[in-house]
């Protein structure tokens, strides 16, 4: 099952918040036990040194505890706080009256002067707490010091209940803190992920029609992939502009040779056999070039932000290898002069199309030498670098005041050299759909220089 990006987010932060506040639960709940375990051991240190404090030993050696006791508990018969006063390990001299009919547990002597607090179990099975202090007691006429066990013991119902009152107020705490927390965590993923929501939206209301492009104000984490998409639609809607136009050219540009056609059928003539056959084969090879040019501009795919670049060097390689079995019997010396780093970002069939067509002119004008070159130009004020191809050639090179006509489709220079007159002005047509420039100038090779500029960038 998949789940929202905002459902995944509440709950791997609720589990995490539940673990946390468990954790921070278990600490304050320990922490409070060791406080309040700690807080009876003073307790019971403050009854012994009461005891202490209101004991006599009398005339027989034995002791006996203080009559008034402050802690009313300890005159109430199964209170639960007991004490009892021994010598040494002997039956008790003094037990308060609490401590009727119930046996404090024997607990280890500590240290003369020290104290020791210790778990312990009743008869019936009752835990307490026993504070055990030793002490030794001159008496008058003896030489040696009686040593006496002062012990104090509390039952744990006030201990446990003190705990379990804590544990509700820290649990009911914890809880409502939990769920706040959630709510707040709810709000605040809402409001994160209101971008993406922002952006479904406007891609529902581009699917249905509404617009054209994503145009909200996206954070700079989205920016990146809403100006994809963009350029992805911006594409998608030149290349249908592109169809549309090739076909409707098409159309348009076949209606005058088929009326020819149709005309030199229909018309009378000396020698009609021969005069239809001529300008069927003239007007056909015109519709094949119109066909050719018309299709090639449609079909160029033009900027796109999404597709991996391609290797200029690689592509150029192959067009070569191509064009030197073509031209072979020129022996033309082409110099490709490509760092290997130097890629196009762009449909790979394009730069084919426009390395084809560049170098298939360079190799049929020039005389024996073509050089292509590829660099990436830097532009000023942070701006993407933009790829710029160069072809040179040779050969007899085009004049300035033909150089803006040559990019025409089906113009031609020379009609003495084969060709239909399309490269260039299929070049020109892709270097467009990329926002680029077809300029042509005189090369220091003494022949023409064909430059693309401002395309591939990525």
């Amino acid at each position: 099952m998949t789940y929202s990006l905002r459902t995944r987010g509440l709950l791997v932060a609720s589990v995490v918040l539940v673990a946390f506040l468990s954790a921070t639960g278990l600490v304050l709940d320990k922490a409070f036990r060791d406080s309040a375990k700690a807080a009876m051991r003073d307790r019971l240190q403050g009854f012994v040194y009461t005891l202490l404090a209101g004991a006599e030993l009398d005339s027989r050696g034995i002791m006996r505890g203080p009559e008034n006791l402050h802690e009313p508990r300890f005159n109430q018969t199964g209170s639960g706080l007991y004490a009892e006063i021994r010598r040494g390990r002997r039956k008790p001299d003094w037990r308060s009256p609490s401590a009727t009919g119930i046996q404090i547990p024997a607990t280890p002597v500590p240290p003369t002067g020290t104290a020791l607090f210790t778990q312990a179990v009743l008869e019936d099975g009752t835990p307490v707490y026993v504070l055990t202090f030793s002490v030794l007691w001159e008496q008058e006429g003896r030489r040696k010091p009686i040593r006496f066990v002062f012990r104090v013991a509390e039952t744990l119902d006030g201990f446990y209940a003190e705990v379990n009152q804590f544990r509700r107020s820290l649990w009911a705490w914890l809880g409502a803190a939990a769920l706040v927390l959630l709510l707040v965590q709810g709000a605040i993923l809402r409001w994160a992920f209101s971008p993406l929501r922002r952006v479904a939206a406007d891609l529902a209301a581009i699917e249905a029609g509404h617009a054209e492009k994503l145009v909200g104000d996206y954070p700079e984490e989205l920016r990146g992939l809403t100006d994809n998409l963009n350029a992805l639609l911006d594409n998608a809607q030149s290349h249908l502009t592109r169809y549309r136009d090739a076909l409707g050219d098409l159309a348009h540009s076949l209606k005058t040779p088929l009326a020819v056609l149709r005309g030199a059928i229909e018309g009378q003539s000396s020698n009609p056999d021969a005069d239809i056959r001529a300008v069927a084969q003239e007007q056909i090879d015109r519709m094949t070039r119109i066909i050719e040019y018309q299709l090639k501009r449609a079909a160029a795919s033009g900027r796109t932000s999404l597709t991996p670049p391609v290797s200029i060097a690689e592509k150029s390689r192959q067009v070569v290898a191509a064009l030197t079995k073509v031209y072979a019997e020129k022996q033309v010396d082409c110099r490709i002069l490509v760092d290997d780093h130097v890629v196009f970002h762009g449909d790979e069939g394009d730069l084919l199309e426009i390395l084809g067509n560049l170098l298939d002119n360079a190799f049929k004008w020039c005389r024996s030498r073509v050089e292509l070159r590829a660099r990436m130009v830097l532009e000023p004020l942070g701006k993407s670098p933009h790829l710029e191809l160069r072809v040179d050639d040779d050969g007899p090179g085009v004049a300035e005041e033909v150089t803006e006509r040559v990019t025409r489709r089906g113009e031609r220079t020379d009609s003495s050299v084969p060709g239909h007159g399309l490269g260039l002005a299929i070049v020109d047509s892709i270097v467009r759909t990329y926002l680029g420039r077809l300029m042509i100038e005189r090369s220091p090779l003494g022949g023409a220089a064909i430059i693309v500029r401002d395309i591939g960038q990525p």
